[in-house]
């Protein structure tokens, strides 16, 4: 069974970090790419990040570049999504999915695996 499950969400002030995880089962990240979404209360869900495991390829939506930082541990096939100088407008669920990553951004995939989502809170 293909599962996605994310992790790692939680309460930070502004200007902190935290370390987001995706943890796949059911299928290798070496044979899909991964990436990361966030949807704020009333706003459009959001392509933040991707990376393919196979061969490092990463993107970065502009308002995280410099911020966060997309890796993969393919012993663990988790994807990890750590996230500094973190600000108000972050504040999101993040999730993860199966989809295809360019150098230039993310676009659907042949399989739509999505994870339940994590809550990230930035406040004071």
């Amino acid at each position: 069974q293909v599962q996605l499950v994310e992790s790692g969400g939680g309460l930070v002030q502004p200007g902190g970090s935290l370390r987001l995880s995706c943890a796949a089962s059911g299928f290798s990240l070496n044979d899909h790419h991964i990436g990361w979404f966030r949807q704020a209360p009333g706003k459009e869900r959001e392509g933040v990040s991707c990376i393919r495991s196979r061969d490092g390829i990463t993107y970065y939506a502009d308002p995280v570049k410099g911020r966060f930082t997309i890796s993969t541990d393919n012993a663990k096939n988790t994807v990890y999504l750590q996230m500094n100088s973190l600000k108000s407008e972050d504040t999101a669920v993040y999730s993860c999915a199966t989809i295809v990553c360019l150098p230039s951004g993310i676009r659907p995939g042949l399989y739509d695996f999505r994870g339940q989502g994590t809550q990230v809170t930035v406040s004071s």
